[in-house]
């Protein structure tokens, strides 16, 4: 599992620089307002000014270490594959780097702090670096991790959209191939076959209208139906079972009216019962 490259987000150069602000932040925010560790009794002779000064310059310097650690990271991430445990690694060290960094800097300045062991300190750095550095970390990682997820949703859903919308408009070639008309499926009503000729009839501006085109019937059976509620009911006739308002039985055959006026009945001969039965029932509820 730690040799699993990790997640594209996380070597991000955006992504990087969001995390460094937003740790420096953090860190900024919660020595100053929590003192873990009862920093602040380190220096009992400073004032709040002066402590805010220290432990600002102490992170900002800090996170000089992450920069560059962070820098390196990307460098590599271009040419080379950064798995889990280099990204663990690297971490590891940027603790190490920075508690050693406020380990120096808690022993040199200020002067009028307490006289503490170097091994206390680096122990004690060793956790707040830890905790400064993880929190920040983890929260970033969640965040990117949730905005990858949610890209990826949204893509999928976008490309659901366009596919439906593809699929909902139905494009008309004539037989050498050459585009003639679109129609939409929710304004097709049906195509009528005559000879070599085929007649798409369609509501455009609340009126039927019709458009010819040179081309059988047959081949739009054939690539106009399987995926749409196109059905061909009789050899003559093509229907968009979206638009079909009553089926009915009389003593020539089954026929079929549609949803718009000044529309003929279509009728569905023995040789196509089977088939448009079939896929009739399942748009029937």
């Amino acid at each position: 599992m730690m040799g699993d490259k990790i997640p594209e987000y996380l070597h991000n150069k955006s992504n990087n620089l969001k995390m460094i602000l937003f740790t420096a932040l953090f860190a900024l925010l919660f020595i100053n307002l929590f003192q873990p560790f009862g920093s602040r009794d380190w220096y009992p002779d400073l004032s709040d000014i002066k402590y805010f000064a220290y432990s600002s310059l102490i992170i900002l310097t800090g996170m000089l270490v992450v920069v560059i650690s962070r820098t390196i990271l990307i460098t590599y991430s271009k040419k080379h594959d950064i798995l889990k445990w280099h990204y663990a690694v690297c971490i590891f060290c940027e603790i190490i780097a920075m508690s050693i960094f406020y380990t120096l800097f808690s022993v040199l300045l200020p002067k009028d702090g307490s006289s503490r062991e170097i091994s206390e300190i680096f122990r004690q750095s060793l956790f707040n670096t830890a905790l400064v550095l993880l929190l920040p970390y983890s929260i970033s990682w969640l965040f990117f991790s949730w905005k990858e997820k949610s890209s990826i949703l949204e893509d999928m859903e976008l490309g659901k959209s366009k596919n439906k919308q593809s699929k909902s408009l139905i494009a008309f070639h004539d037989e050498k191939g050459d585009l003639k008309i679109s129609v939409t499926l929710e304004n097709l009503l049906y195509i009528e076959s005559a000879d070599n000729y085929a007649t798409i009839y369609y509501i455009n501006k609340s009126n039927r209208s019709h458009y010819m085109i040179r081309n059988s019937l047959k081949w739009i059976e054939e690539n106009l139906t399987e995926d749409t509620p196109l059905i061909r009911c009789h050899r003559s006739y093509i229907v968009n079972l979206d638009r079909v308002k009553i089926l009915k039985k009389e003593k020539s055959g089954i026929v079929l009216e549609l949803d718009a006026e000044a529309t003929p009945n279509i009728p569905v001969s023995k040789t196509y019962y089977d088939s448009f039965m079939k896929k009739f029932s399942r748009y029937s509820v």
